[in-house]
């Protein structure tokens, strides 16, 4: 009787084992990690940091100086030598070239100028967003002025707004209500949006999307430039010891009356 092989699902076994043929038992033999795995090390996630200094395993390397000047095909000893000499790193830049290309830098220093442009690049990266504003059609003027002011500051931050008419009852057979409100909402805010998507019925509700003139980076500069200037100017009313304008409206509305 033969008994069956334990593989490891990640890992090949290693050994040799009999297992039925047409001539009897073969013996085959695989090297690799033993059965289910026990005592295998294949290593962790591959890491996407460069190697440096010690951690580089070659017998020569194309050398890039300090300030990105060619030094051309050295000895590993000499690059780290040269490394201590100027007390920064030797980082391997280009592993696939043959020598690999290295460079001396203050490794910790590269480290941190990359994390923050990425983190600059996360901030100004813009994602597009479709906002949504639910009407009736036969909507009151005051409600009408509220929605409107909501789409008006979707489109000044860039988004894309969904306009829907819901109908209800009877009014279903009455989309011209329906159109006319859509249209008289494209008109309002014509200066900030524009018609992307024309009117089109969708079962009980009518759609229309509105897209901004402004791109999304364009709204969030903007932002940031405006917030930093209310920001200014609240840091120069407290320099001269004055308070702003929204402290002097609370303190005079919490002062008593005489």
């Amino acid at each position: 009787m033969v008994l069956p092989v334990v593989r490891s699902p990640a890992c090949v076994p290693y050994g040799a084992f009999s297992r039925p043929g047409y001539g009897g038992h073969q013996t085959e033999t695989l090297r690799g990690c033993p059965p289910g795995g026990r005592g295998c090390n294949r290593g962790g996630p591959i890491s996407a940091e460069p190697r440096i200094n010690d951690r580089i395993r070659v017998p020569e390397v194309r050398l890039v100086g300090p300030s990105g000047e060619q030094v051309g095909i050295v000895p590993l000893a000499k690059a780290l030598e040269l490394a201590q000499e100027y007390d920064l790193d030797l980082v391997e830049v280009a592993a696939n070239a043959r020598p690999p290309v290295c460079k001396l830098m203050d490794y910790g220093k590269f480290k941190y100028e990359s994390a923050m442009k990425a983190r600059e690049a996360r901030k100004n990266q813009a994602h597009t967003v479709i906002k949504e504003m639910k009407l009736r059609p036969k909507i009151d003027p005051h409600d009408y002025d509220t929605k409107k002011g909501h789409v008006v500051r979707f489109l000044k931050q860039g988004d894309k707004v969904k306009i829907t008419i819901m109908f209800r009852g009877r009014e279903q057979s009455r989309p011209e209500l329906g159109y006319r409100l859509l249209q008289r909402l494209a008109e309002d805010v014509q200066d900030l949006g524009f018609v992307e998507s024309n009117p089109k019925q969708d079962g009980r509700n009518m759609i229309m999307v509105l897209g901004p003139h402004k791109k999304k980076t364009e709204a969030m500069a903007e932002a940031r430039e405006a917030a930093a200037a209310r920001k200014a100017e609240r840091q120069g009313l407290t320099d001269r010891g004055e308070a702003p304008a929204e402290q002097q409206a609370d303190s005079e509305s919490e002062a008593p009356a005489q």
